[in-house]
């Protein structure tokens, strides 16, 4: 009796891999690749056919491994030339992908065509971009479903107008600067004035007219026309005019601006007021023989309260013409939106918000200073004076 061992009939082939299947001319036609390459190749950022597919066989079922017949192929395709037949059923196919594949790539979609309708749209109220976590809760407030046939960008398109119906929500003008003969000037100030735009700029000089402005995007094709005619020409300056900051998240209090000569005043305050508690606390932990400074260690702790103090006054931002942004932790003033995010990485917010979390109220930043640098303070003298 032989004692070959042979393989099983039924034993299926190419299970772990990615189908891409075309039905066409009532035949089934699938190919076996590599798994999330398939998408990688449709982006033109995989190059190599060898590093998509994992055999240059037409199957009509993977799973079960049978070939597709080469009478099929001629008829369908008009060759037998299985390389060929490939990289159309590649390029036109429908990809079988698992659930948690799928699940990941409407994920990712979902969250570009957030972001793409972030950098597109601003709040019309204060020309701000909401955040990307508005505009995905907005996104499932309308219940909206992202089409995996549909690129990002188109569906971003149809969402914003989607948006717009329900929401304070409009697109971001975009800034042009036009440059027209002298004598078409009148002609296209008029066209503008028709579409609403705002011009910002207008210089005229050897002959021509330069025009800065801004536009609604969908005027952008009719404007481009527009100066081709007359002869003129269109330079884009900003796809998206955005103001700083992020709308309908921060309060703004225009009441309050500070000029440099107040800020300077601060400074020397939380210097002297640090100082003076840094005695007083030293005379409290030595009892009866308070700590005298020595002038060194005088100057020391003046510079170091001028360091810290300055850079605490800059990030609450005291400053000629700043406007001021509130920050409920701490409940106090901190800036315009680059300080305001710059202040919550200071110690003086990270340690509010952990007497936010005992049930405590929050601290000056004086007195944070005197709750957390002062007493390090001490603690350095009192190991000094040993």
């Amino acid at each position: 009796m032989s004692r070959r061992v042979t393989q099983p009939v039924g034993q299926k082939r190419l299970t772990n891999v990615a189908v891409v299947r075309l039905r066409k001319q009532g035949h089934r036609f699938e190919i076996a690749c590599f798994k999330n390459k398939v998408l990688s190749w449709r982006a033109r950022v995989e190059k190599d056919i060898d590093e998509v597919l994992q055999t240059h066989t037409v199957f009509s079922n993977v799973s079960k491994g049978v070939l597709a017949k080469s009478t099929d192929l001629i008829q369908v395709f008009g060759t037998d030339d299985e390389d060929k037949v490939c990289l159309e059923i590649l390029e036109k196919g429908e990809l079988q992908v698992a659930d948690k594949e799928r699940e990941a790539q409407l994920s990712s979609q979902f969250r570009d065509i957030a972001t793409i309708v972030m950098d597109k749209t601003v709040n019309p109220e204060t020309e701000r971009p909401y955040t990307i976590t508005m505009i995905e809760r907005l996104m499932r407030e309308i219940h909206f479903a992202v089409d995996p046939h549909k690129s990002s960008k188109q569906q971003a398109l149809e969402l914003i107008r989607e948006l717009q119906k329900q929401f304070p929500i409009s697109r971001a003008h975009m800034k042009l600067r036009l440059v027209v003969p002298l004598i078409q000037s009148q002609s296209l100030l008029t066209t503008l004035d028709s579409w609403n735009a705002r011009v910002e700029a207008k210089d005229e000089m050897n002959g021509v007219t330069s025009v800065m402005c801004q536009v609604e995007p969908g005027h952008f094709r009719e404007c481009d026309a527009l100066v081709r005619k007359l002869n003129g020409r269109l330079e884009v300056v900003s796809m998206a005019v955005q103001r700083e900051g992020e709308g309908g998240v921060d309060t703004f209090n225009d009441d309050n601006d500070y000029n440099s000569a107040q800020a300077s005043l601060a400074v020397e305050e939380l210097q002297t007021q640090g100082l003076r508690d840094l005695t007083i606390s030293s005379s409290s932990t030595s009892g009866s023989n308070p700590v005298n400074l020595d002038p060194t260690e005088t100057e020391r702790a003046r510079a170091s309260f001028t360091s810290k103090a300055s850079k605490e006054v800059v990030s609450a931002g005291i400053g000629a013409g700043v406007k001021q942004q509130t920050c409920n932790t701490c409940n106090s003033e901190v800036g315009d939106a680059k300080q305001y995010r710059e202040h919550f990485k200071s110690d003086w917010h990270k340690h509010n918000l952990k007497r936010k979390m005992k049930g405590l109220p929050p601290l000056s930043l004086d007195e944070c200073l005197a709750d957390t640098d002062i007493v390090e303070s001490v603690n350095d003298l009192n190991e000094y004076s040993r």
